[in-house]
Parts: structure tokens; C-alpha cells; sequence
């Protein structure tokens, strides 16, 4: 009975997003034909994210290591075990941002509208997919937008959920770029919603979000990057064992 009530929570929360993204469609399609408005989608986004987690009983948590200088460029980097994290990190990055995701969202009423646009899509089994990804990643990044990455490269098939180990692609263009990396960890959305909430659900609740300080890459090489990316990955797995 318990699994069916969450089951249904699942189900209210995605029709959720899906009612306010419609109710907002009219200006999202207007922003589209023009990339010069595509600053402003984010702002949007983030109200249907507020809206349909708060009307859910879904709130976050973000806590910040320190100040974030938001009119800088970064590379975010969080780990990644629910489909909130995406919400969560749109809450708590405050300036212009796209994400990089698998190229299957496309496909998605809601998500797919973000990617075709804003966003971006990998293949993450082609090579030459994940370079024209990346590619495009270095260029929204020279435009001054941040770009948020889960290094994890999917959401662990275990329940509860293990940090994987981090691919080496997004800290790399940090060091390529020279531009900081953040790493953020979701401490307890899982326990919200674990992945797309197919299998367990998901209820009300609180998700714990902490934004680490900026790690700077101007003194790096690219000799660098496994090192940086094992960096990264220790400040997330130490701040999921303490809480």
C-alpha cells in the first residue's frame, strides 16, 4: 500500500511539471526562435522546477561552502542518484547554465524542449558524439555560460545508490578553459526520489544540497586531470560519508 501511495505521488509530481510547462509553453516558444533570448529560458525552467516540486511537497536545501562569484563561468560537477539533481542544481546555480545530457531525453515532453535548445545531448557510447558535445561545452563557456556535468555518466543502478567513479571529460575542458570547477553534492534526493521514481516512487520531503567553493584551474595542465577529477570525486564522497 505504501509503495502504491508512492507510486502515485510519482505520477502527481511528473504531471506537475508537465502542467506548468505547458502553462508557460506560449513564452518558452517565443524565447526559442531567437538564441539571443535563450538567456532567459533558465528563469523559466527554474519557475516550473519551484512550482510543480513545491505543489509536490518536494523543497530544497542548498547550502554553500562559501560565496560563489555567479557572474564568473564554472564547470559544476555533481554527483548524481535522482532526477531532482538536475532540479536541484537549477535552483542553486544562479547564473546562465546549460546541462549535458543523454541524447534518450530528447525524446522526453519536457526535458526534450530544454536540450533541443539550451541544453545539450551525448551519445555517451560515441566517441565522436561526446567530442561534438564537448566541443559545443567549450564554446557555451566562452559565451559566459556555465555548464553543468554529472561526471558519474549515469545514475547508479544500485539502491540506495554508490558513488561512482568520475569520468575525466569535464575536468579536462575546466583545465582546457581555465575556468573553476564547483562540486556539488546531493546529499539525500535519492531518498525523495531515486532515479525517475519508476521503481520505488517517490513522497514529500526535504532534499540536502551542498554547494562546495570553487576549485581554480588556471595553474593546471591537462597532466592534471585525473587528478582533479579524483579530487572532485574525494570532496563529494567525503561529504556523503559524513552525512
Amino acid at each position: 500500500m505504501k509503495l502504491i501511495v508512492k507510486r502515485i505521488h510519482t505520477y502527481f509530481y511528473r504531471y506537475s511539471v508537465a502542467f506548468f510547462f505547458l502553462l508557460v509553453w506560449p513564452v518558452l516558444y517565443f524565447l526559442s526562435r531567437n538564441r539571443t533570448r535563450y538567456r532567459y529560458i533558465n528563469g523559466l525552467r527554474r519557475f516550473i522546477i519551484f512550482c510543480s516540486t513545491a505543489i509536490s511537497g518536494i523543497f530544497f536545501n542548498v547550502d554553500y561552502e562559501a560565496p560563489v562569484d555567479w557572474k564568473r563561468t564554472y564547470i559544476i560537477c555533481g554527483n548524481h542518484t535522482s532526477n531532482l539533481d538536475v532540479s536541484a542544481i537549477n535552483l542553486a546555480v544562479k547564473n546562465n547554465h546549460c546541462f549535458i545530457g543523454k541524447e534518450e531525453l530528447l525524446s522526453n515532453l519536457v526535458l526534450g524542449f530544454f536540450f533541443r535548445t539550451i541544453d545539450i545531448t551525448v551519445n555517451r557510447e560515441s566517441k565522436i558524439s561526446s567530442f561534438k558535445a564537448f566541443k559545443k561545452a567549450a564554446e557555451r563557456v566562452k559565451d559566459g555560460v556555465s555548464v553543468v556535468i554529472f561526471p558519474e555518466a549515469t545514475i547508479p543502478e544500485v539502491y540506495p545508490p554508490e558513488l561512482y567513479p568520475f569520468k575525466s571529460g569535464a575536468f579536462r575542458l575546466a583545465i582546457e578553459l581555465k575556468v573553476p570547477v564547483i562540486p556539488v553534492t546531493s546529499i539525500n534526493t535519492w531518498k525523495v526520489l531515486w532515479d525517475t521514481g519508476s521503481e520505488y516512487g517517490s513522497r514529500p520531503g526535504i532534499c540536502d544540497i551542498f554547494v562546495h567553493k570553487p576549485i581554480e584551474t588556471a595553474h593546471l595542465t591537462i597532466d592534471d586531470a585525473d587528478g582533479l577529477r579524483d579530487e572532485v570525486h574525494g570532496i563529494i564522497k567525503k561529504k556523503l560519508e559524513r552525512a
